[in-house]
């Protein structure tokens, strides 16, 4: 197997991030297609992995090393000018701020660079490739009795908004209550659903949120739900009839995407790759922090109930030509290859 490997795509990271969630959506469908493994820690058991005190006692031959961290970038030159191993050393950009000296210099150092969105590659100031991230979207899809559903979740009759991620200031979440507060009192039918979990430090965040809603006398209709594992996500956009991502800030971001594979439409801020996902057919974009615009944008969809199927129905014909994750990872085999011939 040692001499199978071609791809190694690290992950030094132990805590969950979105790099780490990439690197577990990928690895298992490109290993059908090329000889690929992981390396580092807290990665699933059934993942295919090489230890990292391993890596240089590997069969001497071409390999591409993929990272998608400073700190792997920084391995993959040890590995590959120290001890001198046969490594094509690829990076993947997902971020939009200016990159630290550090950063640009070990930039330079890789032979490839990848950017997961065109606002992206902007911040690179050497050449590098648009791959867009993708969704597996077998397991995206619109229910076949929404009604049922809501009724199986314990979730309001009426329409339903939804927010979900990280609640905290760089996730837009007060933004999206303050758009609700704005919205739902002319609009008693609709409610809110904000979902996610607010870490330790950002704990007086919720909390201010919370106290906000109680205060405009909406606690009934704007709910703040606990965190939920990723193989129950689906439901949660299939009960939807709108969705909102209203961050500051985010390097690519995922939200959208999925909720559009389940015919729902999307109102989303001009933040990471967001521009090149939601089209005037399938959502509204609107400037990060906007609550009056992001207001304005969930109401034309609340107040044109055709308008709003409609992008529905469009939004999962974009995704299905445009966001797959078997397109990412055929994108990213090709690559592998031309640089290990």
């Amino acid at each position: 197997m040692m001499n199978d490997i071609d791809v190694i795509a690290p992950n030094l990271k132990r805590r969950l991030s979105g790099v780490t969630a990439t690197v577990v959506r990928l690895v298992p469908l490109q290993a059908r297609r090329i000889g690929i493994v992981t390396t580092g820690p807290g990665l699933p058991a059934d993942m295919p992995h090489v230890a990292l005190h391993r890596l240089p006692f590997l069969p001497r031959r071409r390999r591409v090393w993929h990272a998608r961290r400073n700190v792997e970038m920084a391995l993959g030159l040890i590995l590959k000018y120290l001890l001198r191993m046969d490594l094509k050393l690829v990076f993947t950009s997902a971020s939009q701020r200016k990159h630290s000296a550090y950063s640009r210099w070990l930039i330079s150092k890789m032979d490839r660079i990848v950017a997961t969105s065109a606002r992206t590659a902007k911040y690179l100031s050497v050449p590098n490739q648009v791959i867009h991230h993708g969704i597996d979207i077998s397991g995206f899809d619109a229910p076949a009795d929404r009604t049922a559903l809501r009724a199986r979740m314990s979730l309001p009759r009426g329409t339903l908004i939804g927010c979900y991620g990280r609640i905290r200031h760089q996730k837009g979440t007060d933004a999206f209550v303050d758009a609700m507060i704005k919205v739902l009192p002319d609009r008693p039918n609709v409610s809110a659903l904000v979902m996610g979990r607010a870490t330790e430090g950002h704990a007086d965040f919720l909390s201010a949120l919370r106290r906000k809603v109680g205060k405009a006398g909406l606690e009934n209709r704007i709910l703040f739900l606990p965190e939920v594992g990723v193989d129950k996500m689906p439901d949660w956009y299939r009960v939807l009839d709108l969705y909102v991502a209203p961050q500051r800030w985010e390097g690519f971001g995922l939200t959208p995407i999925e909720a559009m594979a389940c015919h729902v439409p999307v109102v989303a801020t001009r933040v990471g790759a967001f521009e090149e996902i939601v089209t005037p057919q399938t959502g509204t974009l609107v400037k990060p922090g906007d609550v009056s615009g992001m207001a304005g944008a969930v109401a034309a969809f609340l107040d044109d109930r055709e308008k709003m199927q409609a992008a529905g129905q469009a939004a999962r014909r974009n995704v299905e030509e445009r966001f797959q994750i078997e397109d990412e990872a055929r994108q990213l085999i090709a690559l592998y290859r031309e640089l290990l011939a």
